[in-house]
């Protein structure tokens, strides 16, 4: 069990509901982070800021912090990731930073993340700010969607000069890490914090407003020196079984998102639920799912452990909150009685040669159907692409990848030159992440400010927008 995991013990329901949705560790204390970051070596050559896709410089941060100087650190950390205080906790620091650090094999490896909470909380409880608008420049940049690919955008163009507006279809800015990443990894607070903070540098963000309904993509083009897309992706898709009408069927992001912005004694769960996938967000599900005080919660998976998405140390989470695991399992038809869910019918599977994406193929096994009863049903199988949007932006010579943005990958930028893009909407290969995001951000943003206001031969400033024929 990796460390960064408390379970929760149910067996005598001594905590109530919301001491169950408390962050999984308590902060460090003084004596606890100096101790720690005393066990760092500071390599030279640190592995643990090469596996940082934000590249923090690890060693220093966590040197400051030795010394008391954890306003240094804390600056030290956002000046490479504006987000510092949700990666702090949302990275999977197993397999990234901690997982390379150098006392790993024969010690155990240096609490980066928690550190770099330490460091970000005490920065954030003192009201400390660190950044300024710069002096403006003249120039304008629209962002659309203030998740954490557009808030990192938009911070460091403000800090540059640049007048930026956020345009945010939801209530609250934050993107996933305000919505959809469980309540006990990350508080809704600490994403909010952040927003708050890049407001500060001068940015507007614009919530309650869609792109493409409230606002035309066309007349962004045209009053904007450049476009941010950072949309990420939608809902959770259909499973295309029948009985997906039925109450107690669930989107498994609706369901994290009610912990998030709702009352915890306010949401409805069943005794015996099932989750279908086997991604992070499955295991969040689940684990909401118990922790709420279902009975029995199982998560359905079509291929073995071997092919889950979820990262390992998430699965070993799971398995000691109580949740229960199926795999090579197909769900074929939600069961209902009355209008509500009283079974899940799933066929036994059995795997084939892989496929292009290097997974086994799923086949079912003859005669196996079975009814596994549950009274909920939550669909974790992730998440649609914003195929509108891909389809609206060909019309300005925008490529696409399988449906998602395709971009250069050092610049963000996409075939048309003012606009650019970066989040979950470009991943068409390897793994969405919020420190993912965040880095795309800061590449766009430094692309951004190359091509606009430090090249005086710029020709892409508010020139008229010309649409393609559409094929």
């Amino acid at each position: 069990m990796a460390e960064h995991y408390k379970p929760v013990r149910y067996k005598a329901w001594e905590l109530t509901l919301e001491e169950r949705f408390q962050e999984y560790h308590e902060p460090l204390s003084e004596r606890e982070a100096i101790a720690e970051a005393n066990r760092c070596l500071y390599c030279f050559d640190a592995p643990c800021m090469a596996a940082c896709p934000t590249h923090i410089d690890i060693p220093t941060f966590i040197k400051k912090i030795a010394t008391g100087n954890v306003r240094g650190s804390a600056r030290k950390i956002l000046e490479a990731n504006l987000l510092g205080a949700s990666c702090a906790r949302v990275c999977p620091v197993e397999v990234l930073c901690e997982g390379s650090c150098v006392l790993r094999a024969d010690h155990k490896p240096i609490s980066i993340g928690r550190l770099q909470r330490y460091a970000t909380d005490y920065a954030c409880q003192h009201k400390i700010k660190y950044f300024e608008r710069g002096k403006p420049n003249g120039f304008k940049v629209a962002v659309v969607g203030a998740g954490p690919a557009g808030l990192s955008c938009a911070g460091e163009l403000a800090k540059l000069g640049y007048e930026v507006v956020c345009f945010e279809k939801k209530p609250l800015a934050g993107g996933l890490d305000t919505y959809g990443i469980v309540v006990f990894r990350e508080p809704v607070e600490v994403s909010l914090s952040e927003v708050k903070m890049v407001e500060e540098l001068g940015v507007k963000i614009k919530t309650g407003v869609a792109v493409g309904k409230d606002v035309k993509f066309e007349d962004l083009l045209c009053d904007y020196d450049a476009v941010f897309v950072a949309v990420g992706l939608g809902k959770v898709p259909d499973l295309g079984v029948a009985g997906e009408e039925l109450a107690g069927v669930l989107d498994g992001l609706e369901f994290i998102e009610e912990t998030k912005i709702g009352k915890l004694a306010d949401i409805k769960f069943g005794n015996r639920v099932c989750v279908i996938g086997a991604g992070n967000t499955a295991i969040d599900c689940a684990t909401i799912a118990r922790r709420l005080g279902a009975q029995r919660v199982t998560i359905i998976y079509r291929r073995s452990e071997a092919e889950m998405p979820a990262y390992h140390f998430e699965y070993q989470f799971a398995m000691a909150e109580g949740v229960s695991f199926m795999f090579l399992t197909q769900p074929v038809e939600i069961i209902g009685k009355h209008g509500k869910v009283e079974g899940l019918k799933c066929v036994r599977m059995d795997l084939e040669d892989p496929d292009q994406s290097g997974r086994r193929i799923p086949v079912p096994v003859l005669n196996s159907d079975f009814v596994q009863p549950c009274d909920m049903v939550i669909k974790a199988i992730g998440q649609k692409k914003y195929s509108e949007i891909v389809f609206k932006l060909a019309e300005f010579g925008v490529r696409e990848i399988n449906g998602y943005i395709a971009v250069d990958d050092d610049t963000k930028r996409t075939a048309n030159p003012k606009i650019f893009a970066g989040g979950d909407c470009i991943r068409s290969k390897g793994e969405a992440s919020t420190v993912m995001a965040v880095q795309d951000g800061k590449l766009a943003a430094a692309a951004i400010h190359k091509q606009l206001a430090a090249d005086p031969a710029c020709t892409h400033k508010r020139t008229p927008v010309t649409t393609q024929p559409k094929k």
